[in-house]
This record gives C-alpha cells, sequence and structure tokens, in this order.
C-alpha cells in the first residue's frame, strides 16, 4: 500500500514546457513516474519530452485519464492553476510554486475543500511512493521502499530522514511534504492520519518547524487515537529569534505555543518520540521499530 500516488497513477505535469517543469517532469520520467502528458495553454497539440501537451486540465482528464497533477506554474498564475485542476476532476493537486500571495491561497484552498480531491502544498518538494511514483523535486535515489512514513514542512529535512531511515536498513511507504507556507491544503495532521491508515506503514517520521499550531494538532490526534504506531518527532527552528519569518513563510513565532520548545513538549506529551537533533531521526526511527 502507498498513500496519495503509486505506480497506478496518471501524472500531468501544470507549466509543463517551462524550465522548472521541464526539468523536474524529465527526472520525474527517467524515475519511471507515469507522466501522461502536461499542460501548457497555447501549446495544445505538441509533444514535449515524448508526451503530449494540452491547452487545459480538463483535456489532459479527457484524453489521458489524468488524477494526479504537479504545478510549476508561476506565482501569480499557480492558484487558478490548482483551481482549474479541482474543477477538471484530478484527485491529488500537488504544488511545487513557492511565493504564491497568501490572498490567492487562502481563495484557492477555500476552492479545493468543495472538490473531492486533496491538496497538497504549495511551496512544497511533493509526494514519492519509492519504486513507484516520484511526484515532486525530491532526489529519487535516496528513497528506497519499506515500512517508515513520512510527513514535512521542511523539503531538505525530507531528503534528510529518508536517507537516514534507508542507511539503518529500513526503508520508506510514501513521504509527503507538505509545505512550509502560512496557508497549505494537507496539514500535518490529514498527512499523518492518512500514513496511520496505510496497512505497510509501521512507523511515521513527523517533521515540523517553528509557527503555527499543525504539530501540535497532529499530536494530540496521534494521542486521541490510542497512539496506534510509533511516530518519531522532530521540530526545526529551536534557535530562530521571535517575530522574524525562518526559510519558510509560515516559520513565524507567532505566540507561547509556535516556539520549537513549545511543540516538543506537547509532543512528548502526547507519546511522540521527540528528538533534538535531524541527525537523531534514524537511529530512533530503528530503535522504535527494534
Amino acid at each position: 500500500m502507498s498513500v496519495l500516488v503509486n505506480k497506478d497513477s496518471k501524472i500531468i505535469v501544470q507549466g509543463f514546457t517551462g524550465s522548472e517543469g521541464t526539468f523536474h517532469a524529465e527526472q520525474m520520467i527517467d524515475y519511471g513516474t507515469n507522466v501522461v502528458g502536461g499542460v501548457t495553454p497555447g501549446k495544445g497539440g505538441q509533444e514535449h519530452l515524448g508526451k503530449p501537451v494540452f491547452n487545459t486540465v480538463s483535456e489532459a482528464v479527457e484524453k489521458a485519464g489524468a488524477d494526479v497533477s504537479i504545478i510549476f506554474v508561476p506565482p501569480a498564475f499557480a492558484a487558478d492553476a490548482i483551481m482549474e485542476a479541482a474543477d477538471a476532476g484530478i484527485k491529488v493537486i500537488i504544488t511545487i510554486t513557492e511565493g504564491i500571495p497568501v490572498a490567492d491561497m487562502i481563495k484557492a484552498n477555500n476552492y479545493v475543500k468543495g472538490k473531492d480531491c486533496r491538496l497538497i502544498g504549495p511551496n512544497c518538494p511533493g509526494v514519492i511512493t519509492p519504486g513507484e511514483a516520484k511526484v515532486g523535486i525530491m532526489p529519487g535515489f535516496v528513497f528506497k521502499k519499506g515500512n517508515v512514513g513520512i510527513v514535512s514542512k521542511s523539503g531538505t529535512l525530507t531528503y534528510e530522514a529518508a536517507d537516514q531511515v534507508v542507511k539503518q536498513g529500513l526503508g520508506i511507504t510514501t513521504a509527503i511534504g507538505i509545505g512550509g507556507d502560512p496557508i497549505i491544503g494537507t496539514t500535518t495532521k490529514e498527512a499523518v492520519e492518512l500514513l496511520m491508515n496505510d496497512d505497510e506503514t509501521e512507523c511515521i517520521v513527523m517533521i515540523g518547524e517553528i509557527g503555527g499550531q499543525l504539530e501540535a494538532d497532529a499530536a494530540r490526534w496521534v494521542k486521541e487515537n490510542g497512539n496506534k504506531k510509533p511516530v518519531v518527532g522532530f521540530i526545526a527552528g529551536e534557535t530562530a529569534p521571535k517575530g522574524r519569518t525562518m526559510g519558510h513563510a509560515g516559520a513565524i513565532v507567532g505566540g507561547a505555543d509556535d516556539t520549537a520548545e513549545a511543540k516538543k513538549r506537547i509532543m512528548k506529551e502526547c507519546g511522540i518520540h521527540v528528538v533534538n537533533s535531524p541527525a537523531e531521526i534514524g537511529k530512533t526511527v530503528a530503535e522504535v521499530l527494534g
């Protein structure tokens, strides 16, 4: 089992013929991901990287049976791209674009909630189910198949955690990069829930950062649902000064519970195995799986 994407997913790339879309689509195809085409308005009917180009997402759904989309559209147009994908019936919309205006994301997020689909991101590295589908910008060679799920706000720490887990002789079911913006589609709790309900996932790595309530909400949900699987947690940004955005737009301490210290305390209270350094993630996963 896997969550969100697998070998049967039919993936399209929105912003297919642009430089970012081209580079990462090529990497995804090389990995073996089932990319069925892409969308660039005005270039429909052409071929790119050996795949058909469509003018609209609905055309890609109709002609190629697309059910997953990855978005490399520039920030000013990305919210429209999200809403177009949702409107066309795409089930999983993965948005890589960074710097989408918050007002645009509020509108897109509300629109998606009324549709039968799931939004991942924006400003995220994507989703990978090792050996089946890489729908994102992560280095595929780091990920090997196994029984550990990863949920992370940070792209780099997703790869770091995966590398450590693999070096312990374990592997990954699905890694979900949820993104670090203030307004995102799928929350930490929702991503953890997906992996909790996945039969093959035996342990979950949850990587968060300062700012917001997402990790605390996820931790409380894990506890309320009986800690069915061990969760290893890490919070980045312990030394960040208050009131300053660190790296991600959403990584800003706004209140007492937004700090790394407070989040780690809440996670520990909820039975999560909290590590103080990302270097301890792999070792701790191996220990809890015994």
